[in-house]
C-alpha cells in the first residue's frame, strides 16, 4: 500500500512540474527593464512573455542620446514570443530565446532647449535569452536574462542593453 501510495505521490508531483507550460506565470523583474512580468505558456515549448516598468534606472539615467541626453528613467513596455527548452534533460532548469518589442517613454533633454526637456517615445525590437531554474514544488521560479533593444523610432540603430534577474509564481 506505502509503495502503490508512494507512486502515486510521485506521479502527482510529475504532473505538476508539467502543468506549469499550459498556464500563466507572475512575477517581478529587477534591471533593465524593471516591473511586472506576466508570461503564458502555449505548449512545452513556446511562451509569451511582458514586462510593465521602468526603463534607463538601473544601465544608467544619463546617457547620451541624439543631440542631448536622457536623464531619468521611464516607462516601459517589453514584449518577447519564446522558445524554451529543458537543459540537460533537466524539468528543473530551462534555457530559453525570443524576439519582440519595447516601447519607452523617457525625458529627452536637447541640448539645443539648455536645461529644458521633451517627452521622447521610442520604438523598436528587442531579443533576449535567459535561464530560469524551477524550484522544486514547480510554482516558484528564479530566472535571468539577457538581451538588447535596437531602437528603429526615432533613433534607427540606438542600441540599448537588456540585463535582468527575477522571480516568478507559476499559477
Amino acid at each position: 500500500m506505502k509503495k502503490v501510495l508512494f507512486t502515486l505521490i510521485c506521479l502527482f508531483s510529475i504532473q505538476l512540474a508539467h502543468a506549469q507550460y499550459d498556464n500563466w506565470a507572475v512575477g517581478f523583474k529587477l534591471g533593465e527593464p524593471t516591473g511586472f512580468n506576466v508570461r503564458k505558456y502555449f505548449n512545452n515549448i513556446n511562451a509569451f512573455d511582458v514586462t510593465v516598468g521602468t526603463y534607463g534606472g538601473i544601465v544608467g539615467n544619463n546617457r547620451d542620446y541624439r543631440q542631448g541626453q536622457y536623464r531619468n528613467a521611464g516607462l516601459s513596455v517589453q514584449a518577447h514570443y519564446l522558445w524554451h527548452y529543458p537543459l540537460f534533460n533537466s524539468e528543473l532548469v530551462h534555457f530559453y530565446y525570443g524576439l519582440g518589442g519595447q516601447v519607452n517613454s523617457r525625458r529627452y533633454y536637447p541640448n539645443r532647449l539648455s536645461g529644458g526637456y521633451e517627452q521622447s517615445i521610442s520604438l523598436g525590437g528587442s531579443g533576449v535569452g535567459g535561464l530560469e531554474y524551477y524550484l522544486p514544488d514547480g510554482r516558484l521560479s528564479v530566472f535571468l536574462e539577457g538581451g538588447a533593444f535596437v531602437e528603429v523610432i526615432p533613433r534607427p540603430l540606438y542600441i540599448s542593453p537588456n540585463i535582468s534577474g527575477g522571480i516568478r509564481l507559476n499559477l
